[in-house]
């Protein structure tokens, strides 16, 4: 006999999935994809009969709107995964403009599970009644994503506002499918069309997305993260909720609730405020909103080595600090957050060299055999690991003859070092969505100079002096 509020999740789930079953989200996966391969092979066979510069641009056009509504359809049909997939790939620098008109409103608009299910979930995870817990629970949720969707509610006896996070049932094995299915596709991709360890990506998203399901380690990593960021700053660049401890399981996390702007909403909230959207006072708060990201990940990945690894747009919240979901954090061990930091010092001095060094003892491995292969290895550096492209790169573009990518194999790629490539790209979204150009590594560089001085592997001559230039870049340091 089952105790009061412990309702078969179970059965729940065969009614919530049964039109995503592995099987048939495999099929549909595989039907979809092939098509949208196949229709850009065929393309670029059609398009080189063209002579027409302009033609040719306006065919690619067509082209990538006709994928651009096919790859949304997919990942908001099958949900899940796929909507981590439109996170990643939905970025200016990354995808087609087409690709992203259409990616960029998947942010938090997962199809939400129904309330009475919700209120199930709750009951069952907490042991009471969800009337016995709250004294206010809005049924419509502020938002839903690929895991988990947040309700705004109201403890009984509390006077403050909480949000309580709740797992979709059944979501893990359906993830679980879909990255099984990505990784296939990985392998096959990497050895006809991209020169890149597409594979050793996906397992460690794979690892990550693992750790996502439980949420008593997503409630550990917020405090461990508020901790240090409060230690290590007068005033702390991000807020991070209050986790209300005692109501904290593997699917149910509630936490203080901030009241804020979703970042992709800042242009509209400013116009709101009659501010112009492109003028000097708005170009200062976005300048502001980035310096406080930047300095927040610069002291996580190059001092602590534990850091947040999912800053997409749907992740963040403007107030009067910024907020964020902290479900994909990364540990990074000291051999590896030091190798990084002497990347970002590579990249942040313009020094070649020292980022093929950087490169071996990161463990990534390459092949090339283009005469500028040092050039072509810094390019490809700045490339994956600064939020500034490279000078004359305006989108990647991995299929072009011109890609460092093409030019230089990337062979094996060090699993645990991809949360650190997805926190870069991000943040690299994030500046290009809010119009601003700028370099993680140069405004890394007092970091990861500070954690290779204190492992001895910096002396003083080889600190690079920052004066007034520093100054008068985009951001500055207070501490």
């Amino acid at each position: 006999m089952l105790p009061p509020f412990a309702v078969d999740i179970n059965g729940i789930k065969d009614k919530l999935t049964y039109q995503f079953r592995p099987w048939q989200r495999s099929f549909q996966f595989w039907v979809r994809a092939i098509d949208i391969y196949t229709g850009y092979k065929v393309f670029q066979v059609r398009v080189n009969f063209v002579k027409d510069a302009q033609k040719q641009e306006a065919m690619w056009e067509k082209q990538h709107e006709l994928a651009a509504d096919k790859i949304f359809a997919m990942c908001y049909d099958l949900g899940g995964f796929f909507l981590k997939i439109a996170q990643i790939i939905g970025k200016p620098d990354l995808a087609p403009a087409a690709w992203v008109k259409r990616l960029v409103t998947l942010c938090d608009r997962a199809p939400p599970t129904p309330f009475d299910v919700v209120k199930l979930v709750l009951e069952n995870e907490l042991g009471q009644g969800i009337d016995d817990v709250f004294e206010r629970f809005d049924v419509e949720p502020l938002g839903s994503a690929s895991i988990a969707q947040v309700h705004r509610a109201r403890l009984k006896g509390d006077t403050g506002d909480v949000v309580v996070k709740v797992q979709h049932p059944g979501i893990q094995d359906l993830m679980m499918t879909d990255i099984h299915n990505l990784q296939v596709f990985a392998l096959y991709m990497q050895k006809t069309d991209i020169k890149f360890d597409l594979y050793s990506v996906t397992k460690e998203m794979e690892k990550q997305i693992g750790y996502e399901f439980d949420f008593t380690r997503e409630a550990n990593a917020m405090e461990r993260i508020r901790k240090f960021l409060y230690e290590s700053n007068k005033k702390t660049p991000v807020l991070v909720p209050r986790v209300i401890r005692n109501m904290v399981t593997r699917r149910v996390l509630v936490m203080e609730y901030i009241d804020g702007i979703p970042i992709m909403s800042l242009g509209d909230e400013i116009a709101k405020r009659g501010i112009n959207p492109h003028g000097k006072v708005a170009a200062a708060a976005k300048q502001k909103i980035l310096q406080s990201l930047t300095l927040a990940y610069g002291q996580m990945i190059l001092k602590s080595g534990f850091f947040h690894a999912d800053p997409h747009p749907g992740n963040i919240l403007i107030c009067k600090g910024s907020e964020a979901n902290y479900g994909q954090v990364k540990d990074l061990p000291d051999q590896l957050r030091l190798a990084y930091a002497n990347l970002v010092l590579a990249i942040a001095n313009g020094d070649p060299l020292r980022a093929s060094e950087s490169y071996r003892e990161l463990g990534i491995e390459t092949f090339s055999k283009c005469e500028n292969e040092l050039q072509e290895l810094f390019k490809l550096a700045q490339t994956m690991f600064d939020t500034k492209l490279p000078p004359g790169v305006v989108m990647l573009q991995p299929f072009s003859e011109e890609s460092s990518i093409k030019k230089v194999a990337v062979q094996s790629f060090p699993e645990e070092l991809f949360s650190v490539l997805r926190t870069v790209h991000l943040l690299r979204g994030l500046s290009i969505g809010l119009g601003i150009n700028y370099s993680c590594a140069e405004q890394w560089r007092p970091f990861a100079e500070e954690a290779l001085s204190r492992a001895g592997r910096l002396k003083r001559k080889d600190v690079k002096p920052r004066g007034s230039k520093m100054l008068s870049k985009i951001f500055f340091w207070r501490h």
